[in-house]
Protein backbone atom coordinates (compact mmCIF):
# COMPACT_ATOMS: atom_id res chain seq x y z
CA UNK A 1 0.00 0.00 0.00
CA UNK A 2 1.55 3.19 -1.08
CA UNK A 3 0.32 6.57 0.41
CA UNK A 4 1.01 10.37 0.30
CA UNK A 5 1.98 12.23 3.07
CA UNK A 6 2.85 15.89 3.44
CA UNK A 7 5.78 17.88 5.59
CA UNK A 8 5.51 21.12 6.93
CA UNK A 9 7.65 22.99 4.81
CA UNK A 10 8.39 20.70 2.30
CA UNK A 11 6.68 19.70 -0.39
CA UNK A 12 4.64 16.29 -0.43
CA UNK A 13 6.50 13.19 -0.77
CA UNK A 14 4.71 11.12 -3.05
CA UNK A 15 4.87 7.16 -3.04
CA UNK A 16 6.38 6.84 0.26
CA UNK A 17 5.56 3.48 1.48
CA UNK A 18 3.89 3.53 4.38
CA UNK A 19 4.92 1.45 7.34
CA UNK A 20 3.66 -1.56 7.77
CA UNK A 21 1.58 -1.99 10.40
CA UNK A 22 2.96 -3.95 13.17
CA UNK A 23 2.29 -7.34 13.47
CA UNK A 24 -0.76 -7.45 14.97
CA UNK A 25 -2.34 -10.45 15.36
CA UNK A 26 -5.36 -10.54 13.73
CA UNK A 27 -8.34 -9.55 15.83
CA UNK A 28 -11.55 -11.21 15.43
CA UNK A 29 -14.63 -10.65 17.55
CA UNK A 30 -14.25 -12.58 20.88
CA UNK A 31 -17.25 -15.36 20.25
CA UNK A 32 -20.32 -13.85 22.71
CA UNK A 33 -19.68 -15.64 26.24
CA UNK A 34 -22.64 -18.94 25.82
CA UNK A 35 -25.61 -17.82 28.07
CA UNK A 36 -25.15 -18.82 31.13
CA UNK A 37 -27.34 -21.92 31.95
CA UNK A 38 -30.34 -20.75 33.24
CA UNK A 39 -30.96 -22.11 36.74
CA UNK A 40 -32.31 -25.31 36.74
CA UNK A 41 -34.13 -25.96 39.88
CA UNK A 42 -32.77 -29.12 41.55
CA UNK A 43 -35.84 -30.36 43.84
CA UNK A 44 -35.29 -33.29 45.61
CA UNK A 45 -37.94 -36.32 44.38
CA UNK A 46 -39.10 -37.81 47.68
CA UNK A 47 -41.59 -39.79 46.36
CA UNK A 48 -41.50 -42.88 43.63
CA UNK A 49 -44.64 -44.46 42.07
CA UNK A 50 -44.23 -48.18 41.53
CA UNK A 51 -46.60 -50.69 40.40
CA UNK A 52 -46.37 -54.56 42.03
CA UNK A 53 -46.13 -57.03 39.41
CA UNK A 54 -48.93 -58.99 41.15
CA UNK A 55 -50.95 -56.40 43.14
CA UNK A 56 -52.03 -56.51 47.13
CA UNK A 57 -55.21 -58.18 47.34
CA UNK A 58 -57.57 -56.80 50.77
CA UNK A 59 -60.28 -58.87 52.58
CA UNK A 60 -62.40 -57.58 50.32
CA UNK A 61 -60.85 -59.23 47.17
CA UNK A 62 -59.96 -55.95 45.50
CA UNK A 63 -56.30 -56.02 43.98
CA UNK A 64 -54.33 -52.90 44.63
CA UNK A 65 -51.21 -52.50 42.32
CA UNK A 66 -50.54 -48.88 42.13
CA UNK A 67 -48.31 -47.35 45.12
CA UNK A 68 -46.18 -44.57 46.15
CA UNK A 69 -42.92 -45.03 48.06
CA UNK A 70 -40.79 -42.17 49.76
CA UNK A 71 -37.57 -41.75 50.49
CA UNK A 72 -36.70 -43.42 53.68
CA UNK A 73 -35.26 -41.69 56.71
CA UNK A 74 -32.45 -42.84 59.15
CA UNK A 75 -35.53 -42.60 61.96
CA UNK A 76 -37.39 -45.23 59.27
CA UNK A 77 -34.03 -47.41 59.53
CA UNK A 78 -33.79 -47.54 63.30
CA UNK A 79 -37.12 -47.85 64.56
CA UNK A 80 -37.57 -51.17 63.46
CA UNK A 81 -34.81 -52.29 64.96
CA UNK A 82 -36.69 -51.99 68.07
CA UNK A 83 -39.83 -53.66 66.73
CA UNK A 84 -39.62 -57.35 69.02
CA UNK A 85 -40.92 -58.99 66.35
CA UNK A 86 -37.56 -57.59 64.25
CA UNK A 87 -35.49 -58.72 67.25
CA UNK A 88 -36.83 -62.31 67.20
CA UNK A 89 -36.69 -62.82 63.16
CA UNK A 90 -34.07 -60.13 61.71
CA UNK A 91 -36.01 -61.24 58.11
CA UNK A 92 -38.68 -59.13 59.33
CA UNK A 93 -37.13 -56.14 59.01
CA UNK A 94 -38.14 -55.55 55.66
CA UNK A 95 -42.05 -55.78 56.06
CA UNK A 96 -41.81 -53.30 58.98
CA UNK A 97 -39.74 -50.78 57.33
CA UNK A 98 -41.83 -51.18 54.13
CA UNK A 99 -44.80 -50.73 56.40
CA UNK A 100 -42.84 -47.03 56.75
CA UNK A 101 -41.77 -46.11 53.57
CA UNK A 102 -44.81 -46.99 51.67
CA UNK A 103 -47.01 -44.56 51.60
CA UNK A 104 -50.11 -45.03 49.58
CA UNK A 105 -50.87 -48.43 47.79
CA UNK A 106 -54.12 -48.37 45.57
CA UNK A 107 -57.74 -47.15 47.33
CA UNK A 108 -56.40 -48.55 50.69
CA UNK A 109 -56.60 -45.69 53.34
CA UNK A 110 -53.38 -46.53 54.88
CA UNK A 111 -50.23 -48.71 54.46
CA UNK A 112 -48.72 -50.42 57.40
CA UNK A 113 -46.49 -53.76 58.25
CA UNK A 114 -49.74 -56.09 58.11
CA UNK A 115 -50.59 -54.58 55.00
CA UNK A 116 -46.76 -55.77 53.66
CA UNK A 117 -46.63 -58.55 54.94
CA UNK A 118 -49.86 -60.30 53.57
CA UNK A 119 -48.18 -59.24 50.58
CA UNK A 120 -47.51 -62.21 47.70
CA UNK A 121 -43.76 -62.97 47.97
CA UNK A 122 -42.92 -61.85 44.39
CA UNK A 123 -44.47 -58.30 45.12
CA UNK A 124 -42.28 -58.38 48.48
CA UNK A 125 -38.92 -59.13 46.35
CA UNK A 126 -39.86 -56.18 43.97
CA UNK A 127 -40.54 -53.90 46.67
CA UNK A 128 -37.22 -54.57 48.59
CA UNK A 129 -35.33 -54.32 45.24
CA UNK A 130 -37.19 -50.82 44.68
CA UNK A 131 -36.63 -49.63 48.33
CA UNK A 132 -32.68 -50.46 47.59
CA UNK A 133 -33.10 -48.73 44.38
CA UNK A 134 -34.63 -45.69 45.57
CA UNK A 135 -32.56 -45.05 48.67
CA UNK A 136 -29.33 -46.06 46.87
CA UNK A 137 -29.31 -44.69 44.06
CA UNK A 138 -32.16 -41.83 44.37
CA UNK A 139 -34.02 -43.05 41.02
CA UNK A 140 -35.93 -45.92 39.93
CA UNK A 141 -33.69 -46.96 36.48
CA UNK A 142 -31.52 -49.75 36.74
CA UNK A 143 -28.51 -50.40 34.28
CA UNK A 144 -29.12 -54.09 32.74
CA UNK A 145 -27.23 -55.74 29.90
CA UNK A 146 -28.94 -57.53 27.09
CA UNK A 147 -28.50 -61.24 27.71
CA UNK A 148 -27.82 -61.84 23.87
CA UNK A 149 -26.17 -58.85 22.71
CA UNK A 150 -24.34 -57.22 25.78
CA UNK A 151 -25.72 -54.37 24.91
CA UNK A 152 -25.64 -52.19 28.14
CA UNK A 153 -29.45 -50.13 28.58
CA UNK A 154 -31.61 -49.10 31.29
CA UNK A 155 -34.64 -50.13 32.65
CA UNK A 156 -37.61 -48.47 34.72
CA UNK A 157 -38.17 -50.44 37.89
CA UNK A 158 -40.98 -48.48 38.89
CA UNK A 159 -43.82 -49.28 36.86
CA UNK A 160 -43.45 -52.94 35.32
CA UNK A 161 -44.87 -56.19 35.72
CA UNK A 162 -43.18 -59.72 35.92
CA UNK A 163 -42.04 -60.21 32.63
CA UNK A 164 -41.56 -56.87 31.11
CA UNK A 165 -39.35 -54.28 30.86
Amino acid sequence: MRRTTSRTGAGPVADAPAPEAAAAPEQTAAPAPAPAPAAVEQRLRTEFPFELPRGYVDGTGTVHRDGVMRLATARDELIPLRDVRVQENPAYLSVVLLGRVISSLGTLPSVHDGVVENMFASDLAFLQDFYRQVNAEGHTRAAVQCPHCSEPFEVELGGSRLGES
